[in-house]
């Protein structure tokens, strides 16, 4: 039953961490003022830890404003 649950979290986690970087692929890609190989960064960054990216990415957009 404890491998059940531990095998259950895994799911979750890695099912949480493809939304939350397929939203931050989403979200740079249609970014106009990034050139080429900023993006490719930024998706980059997504694959590692997207949600703390993802962050970093909506702060630099709001202090560039």
């Amino acid at each position: 039953m404890t491998e059940l649950i531990i095998y259950a979290f895994l799911f979750i986690a890695l099912i949480g961490h493809t939304l939350m970087a397929s939203k931050m692929y989403r979200t740079v890609h249609a970014d106009e003022s990034l050139g080429l190989k900023e993006k490719n960064d930024w998706k980059l960054k997504a694959l590692i830890f997207p949600g703390y990216f993802f962050g970093k990415y909506k702060r630099q957009k709001t202090s560039k404003k």
